[in-house]
């Protein structure tokens, strides 16, 4: 957060953005909002909401203001949490365009858009974020064990801000994998109690042993 913000939703309540509230009548509960403000530092509930999150959106732009926003994904947990104020990912090698690196040569500022359509839940980041190209250590330490991937770089994320928004609006969608699994037990279940059943009814059609 630069010294220019009173807050930290500063980094997202520009004076434009300031403006509109206020002539369409949000600006006085947003200044009440501001009063408690939004987090800087990873909690809790980020931390464990990060350790379930498959994929996320990653946002930056180039020095003239030109948006780009990719997509990564990877194993549950593969954005990692290094300290109170920083995130930080294994880059795998793609599609070698290399927009986003070049933007961030260019203009550090960044953000992450981490969505969960199960629980219908979504966090904001912002920040800034930098590329480490030559530290092997680094690298090794963020890829996950056993993911069929070939990272090429680190990319390290300052958090300035971060919020959450509320569930309207958003689609509930499930992982496939997960659905997989719940399908799995399900079966099991069911042919666990057809067996009982099965069981019950070999039980009750026997002869009775009583003389």
């Amino acid at each position: 957060m630069t010294a220019a913000h009173t807050y930290a939703s500063d980094v997202a309540f520009t004076p434009a953005v300031k403006s509109i509230q206020t002539r369409k009548g949000s600006r006085e509960a947003y200044a009440r909002a501001e009063q408690h403000g939004w987090r800087t530092e990873v909690d809790d509930k980020l931390a464990g909401f990060l350790a379930e999150a498959n994929s996320f959106y990653f946002a930056t732009a180039s020095a003239d203001g030109q948006p780009y926003i990719q997509h990564r994904g990877g194993p549950k947990g593969f954005l990692k949490v290094l300290d109170k104020q920083t995130l930080a990912f294994a880059d795998y090698a793609g599609n070698q365009q290399f927009i986003t690196q070049g933007n961030l040569t260019e203009n550090p500022k960044a953000y992450i858009f981490v969505m969960d359509y199960a629980h219908r839940r979504r966090v904001k980041i912002w920040g800034e974020a930098h590329v480490v190209e030559d530290d092997a250590a680094l690298t090794q330490s963020l890829m996950p064990k056993g993911y069929r991937a070939r990272p090429e770089q680190v990319i390290l994320f300052k958090i300035a801000a971060w919020d959450t928004n509320c569930p309207q609006h958003i689609p509930q969608k499930f992982d496939a994998t997960d659905v997989a699994t719940a399908l799995a037990a399900r079966d099991q279940r069911i042919a666990e109690l057809e067996a009982e059943v099965a069981a019950l009814k070999g039980e009750a059609s026997s002869p009775s042993n009583e003389n």
